[in-house]
């Protein structure tokens, strides 16, 4: 990305903002991850400012998130359709909220960690083949 001026990164910045607002309002909503997300989170000020602190050291390079994405997710009561289903409803947003190159890059960190952590949580497939947090005996 190229240097960019603070009125910019400012602008940016108000497009993450608008995008993680965005999908948590759909998500919050959604059949299949709005009860994960709604059973999970206590605190949705918090989570909205550390999920927008991630995509904007992602995409602006800032320092404001230290954390672990991949840690915090491990003991949710997800599934690999979990997933997928939140890769296609964060796309849709992010193609709605963010400018192109900024949206190319948080869809190719979405579908990387979308992948890093299927490998991660479902490193075993059950009897039938399937994804599992388990082996199969």
């Amino acid at each position: 990305m190229p240097t960019m001026s603070e009125a910019e990164s400012g602008e940016i910045e108000a497009a993450i903002a608008n995008l993680v607002r965005s999908f948590y309002g759909k998500a919050r909503q959604d059949a299949l991850l709005g009860p994960i997300f709604n059973g999970q989170v206590d605190d949705w000020d918090v989570h909205l400012r550390v999920v927008a602190d991630f995509w904007s050291k992602v995409l602006l390079e800032t320092k404001r998130y230290s954390g672990h994405a991949y840690v915090a997710h491990v003991p949710l009561p997800i599934e690999p359709q979990h997933i997928e289903h939140w890769l296609a409803l964060f796309a849709e947003t992010v193609k709605a909220t963010l400018p192109s190159p900024y949206a190319e890059k948080a869809l190719a960190k979405a579908q990387m960690m979308g992948e890093s952590f299927k490998a991660g949580l479902f490193p075993f497939v059950d009897k039938d083949g399937k994804p599992s947090r388990h082996p199969s005996f």
